[in-house]
């Protein structure tokens, strides 16, 4: 199901990316908790950010390859998934947030044709609208809430109510 005729979609998780996304002209990937919203507080503090798919031992050798810091775990010092870590970041930087949810959607999505891909939550909902829009240019946009998976699962996912409550922001801004 593609949602033809409508310049706004919405769907969940990998399946939902993967029928929408060669369809649209812009994806906005919803992980509030945590993804999207690091993502917001990275570039607020004027850092780049690069998505990558988690538990992927070629994470190392890609943030290298870009000339970026790899997050990993808050107590071992280095850059994590924590918005008030990232806020606090000197700008310029470049990191690669490696998440099982928003992150490996985010990094899929141009896997599966998406042109561009915007990361959007509560807290940069009226930006990543305005900036969809301006995108898609009157093409399509597909907003995907991530919902939840648990490390190494591959059942499917759990819906979680603030993905839909990022993505309907989104859609309303």
């Amino acid at each position: 199901m593609v949602q033809d005729g409508f310049a706004y979609r919405f769907d969940w998780g990998p399946n939902g990316l993967r029928s929408l996304a060669p369809c649209v002209d812009v994806v906005v990937i919803v992980d509030v908790l945590r993804f999207t919203s690091a993502v917001s507080a990275a570039i607020e503090s004027g850092c780049e950010v690069l998505p990558y798919r988690w538990a992927d031992e070629g994470a190392p050798a890609f943030a290298a390859e870009h000339g970026a810091e790899l997050a990993g775990m808050r107590e071992r010092g280095v850059a994590s998934l924590s918005p008030t870590d990232l806020l606090a970041r000197e700008p310029g930087g470049r990191i690669v947030l490696p998440s099982p949810n928003g992150s490996a959607l985010s990094f899929a999505a141009r896997e599966h044709g998406a042109r561009h891909v915007l990361a959007g939550c509560l807290r940069n909902a009226t930006a990543t609208a305005a900036a969809a829009r301006r995108l898609a240019a009157g093409g399509a946009i597909a907003v995907i809430a991530a919902g939840e998976r648990w490390r190494g699962s591959t059942g499917p996912i759990r819906p979680a109510v603030e993905d839909l409550l990022g993505a309907g922001a989104v859609l309303a801004a």
